[in-house]
């Protein structure tokens, strides 16, 4: 096993004491697998994962609750070990990193949406990615395909939606349920890292893009993406469309890429940088809406740290 553990979050309740949310890993009869628990202060992770080793001494001895920052609120166990929300210890892969990064950007974004559903501003996402090949490849006959980013969005986005049905008003549920997982979100890339065009069949200078419907819609009509109308919300990119590509409505930027300089960085946190446009194309002024999430691998959470 990975000896992996995840602070997603601390719930809290006016009946209850405070939880925390946490993934582990839990032993089954063929396998072991990854699971979310909401555990209190006295719970013991060896016997919540079905007396998996790496978990002895890990009894949740306080739960401390920062009012005043919530991303400062910690979980203490037993043998002394203390996590922050958002934490994770283990052995982590690219993998297991780009998953939560994914997952909260999700997370993120169902939040956002719903607070500004009713108030006609659509929410956008924008994800950066290492490869292309991680969100869309080829079988040997040229058929297009998922990369591994993009099986994990769309098995996120699933459970999401899924662990959200009695949380959010019926208008947006119903909005959620008319879109399909595949609908909601698109790619535009311009060339890989390597210099070479991906299977291009759209050609303008500088410009390639192998899917054309995605490429108008998200460097053309911007107007039709910022629409209700339209199911695409994420958008997966490989470089910081500098092609000219912006739209003020990203209000969650994921970094799957490691950062090269500080000049990409401002590229690509520059993407949300923008006052939201509602319905009827108003500019929203209002500092309450326009706030930027910033979903940061290490080094780009460096480069935040000192933007600031």
């Amino acid at each position: 096993t990975d000896s992996y553990m995840y602070l997603e979050d601390i719930v809290l309740s006016k009946t209850e004491a405070p939880k925390a949310r946490l993934e582990i890993e839990v032993k089954h009869a063929n396998n072991i697998k990854r699971e979310v628990k909401n555990l209190g202060v006295g719970d013991d992770l060896f016997y919540v994962s079905n007396e998996l080793g790496q978990y002895r001494g890990y009894t949740i001895s306080d739960i401390h609750i920062d009012t005043m920052d919530s991303s400062h609120s910690t979980v203490s166990f037993s043998n002394g070990k203390i996590m922050y929300i958002k934490d994770v210890y283990g052995d982590i892969s690219a993998d297991h990193k780009a998953r939560i990064q994914i997952r909260e950007t999700i997370k993120a974004h169902f939040r956002k949406e719903a607070s500004l559903f009713k108030r006609g501003i659509k929410t956008l996402s924008l994800f950066f990615l290492d490869e292309v090949a991680n969100y869309r490849k080829y079988d040997e006959d040229g058929q297009q395909m998922l990369g591994r980013y993009g099986e994990i969005f769309e098995q996120e986005y699933r459970a999401e939606l899924n662990n959200n049905q009695n949380m959010f008003d019926a208008d947006y549920m119903s909005y959620l349920g008319s879109i399909s997982t595949h609908e909601t979100h698109a790619g535009y890339f311009s060339i890989d890292k390597k210099g070479r065009s991906v299977n291009s069949d759209i050609k303008r200078g500088s410009d390639q893009s192998d899917d054309i419907s995605a490429y108008d819609l998200i460097l053309k009509d911007k107007e039709r993406l910022l629409s209700f109308d339209e199911p695409v919300r994420f958008i997966f990119s490989h470089s910081a469309l500098r092609e000219g590509w912006d739209n003020p409505n990203v209000f969650q930027v994921c970094t799957l890429i490691e950062q090269k300089s500080t000049f990409t960085c401002r590229q690509k946190v520059g993407r949300g940088l923008r006052l939201c446009v509602n319905q009827d194309g108003e500019r929203i002024e209002d500092k309450n809406i326009n706030i930027l999430h910033v979903m940061a691998n290490e080094s780009f959470a460096e480069f935040a740290s000192t933007l600031q």
